[in-house]
């Protein structure tokens, strides 16, 4: 599904955020990457995304070469890919309904389609009743899971999420891991970047550590 071959990023200023990183991510696996801030997360997510593109090496997403992807060709990649942010990134001049639905307007999908797929998202995260609400009136826990909604709500087979329990507590950092896990139940592959290590130990999946832009281990949690 995600395959990293000896992957280099290195930026305009010198700053070289991956070293010869090479992994594979499979069809509806669920896996943490996890080091030090300024060790390579972002870079990595970024790499998938195709908002950066390596120096070297290879990025390839069901056999497709990111490094060769025509720009008309992005978006068309982007639908398969769900992305969860720390700050929820949420339009607060926008109904929670409108922020999920964002998405599908911009794909052109038919209204009365819009409102099942939004509302089957809300429903999935337990938002269901607050779909007219203005995201402002939400607590942290439950924007970031009208995040999740937005990020699922065009049924990508890939989520990504860059610290997404980062602002959160325990208790509810663990109720947003058990929503990746349900996606994850359904054959959605998910990577994680996270820096919780305390979060991860309990989940018990495979973790990739980054240190210093090249990649430490690669295993389950020990």
């Amino acid at each position: 599904m995600i395959q990293f071959t000896n992957v280099f990023k290195r930026y305009e200023s010198g700053h070289e955020a991956l070293q010869n990183v090479t992994f594979t991510l499979h069809e509806g696996e669920m896996a943490f990457l996890t080091g030090h801030s300024g060790a390579g997360k972002s870079t990595l997510l970024k790499l998938i995304m195709r908002m950066e593109v390596a120096t070297r090496g290879h990025v390839t997403i069901d056999s497709l070469n990111l490094n060769n992807l025509a720009r008309r060709h992005i978006p068309y990649l982007r639908r398969k890919i769900g992305v969860v942010f720390q700050d929820h990134q949420l339009l607060f001049d926008r109904s929670v309904y409108d922020n999920v639905a964002l998405p599908l307007v911009i794909e052109g999908m038919n209204p009365q389609d819009i409102g099942k797929r939004v509302r089957a998202a809300l429903d999935k995260v337990g938002l269901l009743s607050k779909e007219k609400l203005n995201p402002i009136m939400l607590s942290g826990g439950e924007q970031q899971r009208v995040g999740i909604a937005r990020a699922v709500v065009n049924k990508p087979p890939i989520l990504l999420a860059d610290e997404p329990t980062g602002n959160l507590d325990p208790q509810l950092s663990a109720e947003i891991m058990q929503l990746f896990r349900q996606f994850n139940a359904v054959g959605v592959t998910v990577l994680i970047a996270s820096h919780d290590l305390d979060l991860i130990s309990r989940m018990g999946l495979r973790m990739m550590e980054l240190s210093q832009g090249s990649l430490k281990q690669d295993g389950a949690y020990a």
